[in-house]
């Protein structure tokens, strides 16, 4: 009984919270979220996260560059969190996100055969599953539910708000996903979090263990991975592409053709952080354990220096 009623009091706190950024409206929400952690994130124990990780993608850029580049990360990150309140109003029907190779989806739409559709966590990534809606694809989004079951009942609400409704929890959704893709629906997945149990593959030269899920729902299915990316634009507005489409390989070797596949998907979100690396959700810890040994066994001022 005391652990519901905590969860009903921060399901209340939420609902508050939610209800003040909609009042704001999307650009001072957005803006509110962005100066906060700008403000904040820099002094908290995330932030050698943060510069960890970008001395491990960019070894060779300059300390004061990656120093600016993990401060405006922050913003990104602000403004992705408080426009979850106004996620409705963050999409190609409102005006705020332009869509380039909607063509794909529609053309995936009317083929009535289940793609896979990947991407990153970039910019707002919670605007490219507003475009999939928009598409008219059906599709489920995968997610993992938050602790407060009552929170992620109002999370949930939100999300129904742009169109997506069928979810498909981390971990244990696998089932979901595969009686999903049999009636036809595609799958929505973020292939770049770290899953230790994931083979070994390349994320900016170095090994990362990746999760297959993509490329094995591909391979089983005969389908395509539809690569989706997102890039933030000023004033609450975004730019969503869907890309070529790419193919997984089907030989003899079942655990080669999925490897390859997983590449594909992981190389595809380099490419996109390479070229917006401000966009990237950078405070996660991507890289396993040997990598950031190593890298603090290297000689890193910036990182001894930095304010986390």
């Amino acid at each position: 009984m005391r652990q519901d009623l905590i969860w009903r009091l921060e399901a209340v706190a939420y609902r508050a919270l939610v209800g003040f950024l909609r009042l704001l409206g999307v650009e001072r929400a957005s803006a509110l979220g962005g100066w906060l952690l700008r403000t904040l994130g820099p002094w908290t124990s995330t932030h050698k996260t943060v510069m960890r990780n970008l001395r491990i993608a960019f070894p060779d850029m300059p300390a004061a560059e990656r120093e600016k580049l993990a401060v405006d990360q922050w913003d990104g990150t602000g403004r992705t969190f408080a426009e979850v309140a106004v996620m409705d109003q963050l999409t190609p029907q409102g005006g705020r996100v332009e869509v380039v190779g909607m063509e794909r989806l529609h053309a995936l739409r009317d083929s009535g055969k289940p793609a896979v559709l990947i991407s990153g966590h970039l910019a707002n990534f919670e605007v490219m599953a507003a475009v999939i809606m928009a598409s008219g694809l059906p599709c489920q989004v995968t997610y993992r539910a938050a602790n407060n079951p009552y929170v992620d009942a109002l999370i949930r609400q939100n999300r129904e708000r742009y169109g997506v409704r069928l979810f498909a929890p981390k971990g244990d959704g696998t089932r979901d996903l595969m009686a999903g893709m049999k009636r036809g629906d595609s799958i929505a997945l973020l292939v770049d979090q770290k899953y230790n149990q994931g083979p070994e593959v390349q994320f900016f030269g170095q090994p990362v263990n990746a999760s297959p899920g993509a490329a094995r729902m591909a391979l089983k299915f005969d389908t395509v991975m539809q690569p989706l990316s997102v890039v933030r634009l000023p004033n609450a507005r975004f730019r969503v592409t869907a890309h070529e489409p790419i193919t997984v390989s089907h030989s003899d070797d079942k655990t080669a053709d999925v490897l390859a596949g997983i590449q594909a998907a992981n190389s595809f979100v380099e490419d996109r952080v390479r070229e917006r690396p401000v966009d990237w959700f950078w405070v996660h810890k991507r890289w396993p354990d040997s990598v950031y040994q190593a890298l603090d066994r290297a000689t890193s001022p910036d990182l001894r220096n930095g304010p986390a």
